[in-house]
């Protein structure tokens, strides 16, 4: 479903991704892991179309990202993405109802009748249908997260891209995300990427993972051959420990 091949990405002399390749199948979710810095959301604005990588492609559903040489065409190409922010990305100035209609006016088109009742029925599905006149700052973090969610979904997406799930929460409200989202999996079938600096938290949600380092991918497969790796990174990692190859900044 999405094919990354090849991809190289610098800013000046700052080298980001250095040959990355990636398939993430269809129906699959697969989290790209790694510490803070190290290209994690630069590949998902890759994908995404809003940065260009300096070589290599990108592939969404066989259509080629990196080729789309205007707006409009990667609109086109986006339309079968479904992006979760890390911060859920509300508008402030919108009712929560206003903020999952949104999409759905400013990508689909629909006629106002065929959007409220979409908005009904995935408020329904999330349980949001009590919050749909306020504001997102009169709900809880959780809540503005299922909005986020709801958004991301309401336009029926084959691909949901998500940024640092539970980044700010704190564990509680980080399990409901992740909770949130395979419940969603389950419901709609979307393929996956989650983009996480969290281990092993993120591997509930997870078929496979690759973690990037200094600009590669330096280990891939399921979460259980992950935690069963031996390379010292990985390792590190998993554990947290601040001794081995990965150096703090």
């Amino acid at each position: 479903m999405i094919s990354v091949r090849n991809i190289y990405k610098r800013f000046g002399s700052q080298v980001v991704l250095e040959g990355v390749t990636l398939d993430i199948e269809p129906g699959k979710t697969t989290a790209v892991v790694g510490p803070s810095g190290v290209g994690k959301s630069v590949l998902l604005k890759l994908i995404m179309g809003i940065m260009t990588p300096d070589r290599g492609e990108v592939y969404i559903g066989g259509e080629n990202m990196t080729a789309a040489r205007t707006e409009r065409a990667r609109n086109d190409i986006r339309r079968s993405l479904g992006v979760l922010f890390q911060s859920a990305a509300l508008f402030d100035s919108l009712t929560i109802y206003d903020n999952i209609a949104f999409s759905l006016r400013e990508r689909v088109g629909l006629s106002a009748t065929k959007a409220h009742s979409k908005v009904l029925d995935m408020a329904a599905s999330l349980s949001l249908t009590p919050y749909l006149q306020n504001f997102p700052e009169q709900v809880s973090i959780g809540i503005r997260k299922r909005v986020g969610m709801a958004r991301a979904l309401i336009t029926e997406p084959k691909v949901l891209l998500v940024d640092e799930p539970n980044t700010g929460l704190d564990p509680l409200d980080g399990q409901e995300v992740y909770d949130l989202i395979n419940a969603c999996k389950n419901q709609w079938g979307f393929t996956g990427l989650v983009i996480s600096h969290e281990l092993p938290e993120v591997f509930q949600v997870s078929d496979r993972v690759a973690m990037i380092l200094k600009g590669a991918i330096i280990a891939e497969g399921t979460p259980a051959e992950l935690t069963a790796s031996q390379d010292p990174a990985v390792q590190q990692f998993l554990n947290g420990r601040t001794d081995g190859p990965i150096k703090i900044q």
